[in-house]
């Protein structure tokens, strides 16, 4: 039998189920974030999945995790872990099809396998698939990128992403978070991304920021994608633009329409303007730096 214990929470908490790397107990659950309207961007569930029934340290653990009261349900016979991927339904963005692996691969995709439990930041969350149809939509229009910097990268989905757009190029995908960049690496050999520091390789490291000697080693990058938050978005203005080569471009996602504005003017202030300022609630910015002085 499996159970599953869900519980309301807003963005940041559910954000925060991310890093969240095992609830107290000898059999820990499966925890996925979800966001079931998005009309109302604040508003999210976190649900946990269970191969024994839930205890009181159990429903308490979660509990602190979000807000309200834990509610729970009696699943049946089916795998625990099969059913908390089950509810995954395969994400498509431009060429891309992100899926659990209780799907199929899709023919004619660009397909890439991400598990349940580390459901947020697959594509589930808009930001993601706007950033996916962000990579899609510049290579279909020409564009051409040899080093690329994914700056907190999670699960590392935007980098194969990159790679898989342009092989060939290097790149180097980054996260403050140590157990992040173990899942991105795990997610890289599920995906036969190639890890290394060659061409067509993807190279992983733990990182605050811009602050590394490995992303200091590998600038300028001619594209930088952030997938984070307005805030440190706007704190690493002058640090993207200092790491960005002549007429390169950047990938902002992570903010809500509201905050555009603010993070656009942190980064015009650096020499960066709008090319394409996304749209909806979650709007994906990409930005042109400007071109080498003659």
């Amino acid at each position: 039998m499996s159970w599953r214990v869900t519980v309301a929470c807003n963005r940041a908490q559910a954000q925060a189920v991310a890093d969240t790397v095992d609830l107290p107990g000898e059999r820990p659950p499966v925890l996925v974030a979800d966001e079931p309207d998005p009309a109302r961007p604040d508003d999210w569930l976190i649900h946990a999945y269970f191969d024994h029934p839930p205890g009181a340290g159990d429903l308490a653990a979660l509990a602190a995790l979000g807000h309200g009261t834990p509610e729970v349900e009696q699943l049946g016979e089916d795998d625990w872990v099969t059913m908390s991927q089950a509810g995954l339904q395969p994400i498509r963005a431009g060429r891309f099809t992100v899926h659990t692996p209780t799907h199929p691969p899709e023919p004619g995709h660009i397909n890439f396998e991400i598990d349940a439990s580390l459901a947020f930041g697959t594509g589930q969350h808009a930001t993601t698939a706007g950033c996916l149809a962000a990579l899609d939509a510049l290579e279909s229009c020409g564009a051409r990128f040899a080093n690329i910097a994914d700056i907190g990268t999670g699960t590392g989905l935007l980098a194969f992403a990159a790679l898989a757009l342009w092989p060939g190029a290097r790149c180097i995908a980054t996260d403050i978070d140590p157990v992040a960049i173990d899942v991105a690496r795990d997610n890289a050999a599920i995906n036969r991304v190639a890890v290394g520091h060659g061409a067509d390789e993807l190279l992983l490291g733990v990182a605050e920021g811009m602050d590394s000697p490995l992303l200091a080693a590998r600038a300028p990058f001619d594209l930088i994608i952030a997938n984070i938050l307005a805030g440190p978005l706007i704190d690493l203005a002058p640090d993207f633009a200092q790491a960005l080569a002549p007429a390169g471009t950047v990938i902002l996602a992570g903010l809500l329409d509201t905050q555009s504005k603010a993070v656009i003017d942190a980064y015009a202030r650096h020499g960066l303007a709008v090319a394409d300022r996304g749209a909806g609630e979650w709007p994906v910015l990409t930005l042109a730096g400007p071109a080498a002085k003659a």
